[in-house]
């Protein structure tokens, strides 16, 4: 329930209520759910658990209307009189946003953490490191920011436009940045899960310490797929061991992102040896549906299905927990519509009907599997979305579907659209979010000359 209620239970006597505050109980039920009753009396929540809480004030505040999502001036003092019941779909509700391809200031990061807390939204996926950039700072290691921090320049638009930007381009988190990410998100019941890329995608560490690689080489300022990836050295191996270990000490989640992908001809060595320490740490290992081709992986390693579902769906019968974020659905930089005056067109067509049409769970999938589907996340890749205003043209309102999708019970509402457009427009403007136009891009949105690849 993330635009206008659709719960189990909605009781609207046609009244509207003096809005004072609300009033908390904890009730048993299912997890993030709640009970949210607005009367003349004032506002009751009962709610299974702290995350319970936090989704019925989302919902109280999109009750009291767009004004409520300003960060200041007057705000509503009355409320619809109604009663809601309402509870997530899956447990798993996230975002991955790369912040590798581009780098996005902190406070940008901290924006995005309120924009899916506002959507009831739970998991933040951060990239943070890939051939383009290396974003996390790691005290043992201090080249990775000093050197593989930036690039000396940038592909303008796509590859085979042979297109420069001419400039440099780079940023990095330092530590406690990052525990202030971690600690902002907590308060707001969102888990953030960082991605440190192995064996592929780590031509910005390779950049600082050669001796990781296969060849050596500058941090990459091209985009696609990179065939230099790390080495099978115990000595790479024992490298990112101590990464890893800084990681964990910084983001306390049980998932922690290894990568796995796009790494061609790896054997799948390291990804397993990460993963094995991972787990002797205490926590999860989260990799692309590639890592099911890296050999035996311990128990308790997750995989996010991006290759379409197949990956997703031989890994719940292996008995891997599962994310499913195929491309073809939930790549929210792919282009919008097939209009030449698209910005950057790259992928396939994904409208903002095509993300809110998906189930998430494949027809193949029985509930029989000894894996679990925990649920899904949409993925915001930055390659041609090169700054904060950018990543709101891409991501939105394409992203109000898929917290739709994630949230509500799997039946399709036909006047969804309808309800994004009278309700929820509003709300996305009252918090200043560049989003896509349901009718096209505004003028300055549009990026004529930049070639994309289009499929």
């Amino acid at each position: 329930m993330n635009l206008l209620p659709r719960p189990v239970s909605y009781v609207d006597g046609g009244r509207l209520c003096e809005y004072r505050g609300w009033e908390t109980v904890l009730v048993d039920g299912p997890p993030g759910g709640y009970r949210l009753i607005s009367s003349d009396d004032g506002v009751l929540i009962e709610a299974h658990d702290a995350e319970g809480e936090m989704n019925a004030l989302q919902t109280l505040r999109q009750l009291l209307g767009p004004q409520a999502f300003r960060a200041a001036g007057e705000k509503p003092s009355v409320i619809p009189a109604c009663e809601v019941v309402d509870h997530p779909r899956f447990a798993w509700r996230g975002v991955m946003l790369d912040v590798a391809r581009h780098f996005l200031p902190k406070r940008e990061v901290l924006r995005y953490v309120e924009l899916l807390s506002a959507h009831k939204l739970n998991v933040l996926h951060l990239h943070l490191t890939d051939d383009q950039g290396w974003r996390f700072e790691c005290k043992r290691y201090p080249k990775l920011t000093e050197v593989g921090s930036w690039r000396e320049d940038s592909r303008f638009g796509d590859r085979r436009s042979g297109g420069m930007t001419g400039r440099p381009h780079g940023g990095f988190y330092p530590q406690e940045d990052l525990r202030e990410i971690v600690e902002y998100a907590r308060a707001r019941h969102i888990t953030v899960v960082p991605e440190i890329d192995v064996p592929g995608h780590s031509q910005a560490a390779i950049a600082a310490y050669p001796e990781l690689g296969v060849h050596g080489g500058g941090v990459w300022t091209d985009w696609g797929i990179n065939e230099r990836v790390l080495n099978t050295e115990e000595s790479t191996v024992d490298f990112y061991r101590n990464v890893f270990d800084e990681l964990m000490d910084v983001f306390p989640a049980e998932f922690i992102g290894l990568g796995g992908d796009e790494a061609p001809g790896h054997d799948g060595e390291i990804v397993r040896a990460i993963a094995k320490h991972l787990v002797r740490n205490g926590r999860r290992p989260y990799g692309w549906d590639e890592v099911l081709d890296s050999g035996p992986l311990p128990a308790g390693t997750v995989v996010a299905s991006w290759r379409g579902v197949e990956g997703g769906v031989t890994a719940l019968r292996e008995g891997h927990d599962v994310v499913m974020c195929p491309e073809e659905f939930v790549y929210l930089d792919y282009r919008q519509s097939d209009s030449p005056g698209e910005p950057i067109p790259v992928g396939t067509v994904t409208t903002l009907e095509d993300v809110y049409a998906w189930e998430p769970v494949p027809a193949e999938v029985t509930g029989d599997e000894p894996g679990r589907l925990l649920g899904a996340q949409a993925n915001i890749w930055t390659e041609h979305l090169d700054s904060a205003r950018r990543v709101d043209y891409a991501a939105f309102p394409r992203l109000a579907a898929f917290a739709e999708v994630v949230w509500s019970p799997a039946e399709k509402d036909p006047g969804f659209v309808e309800r994004l457009r009278e309700h929820h427009l509003p709300r996305l403007d009252a918090l200043g979010v560049e989003y896509r136009p349901l009718t096209g891009p505004h003028p300055w949105q549009l990026l004529p000359g930049v070639p994309g690849f289009p499929r």
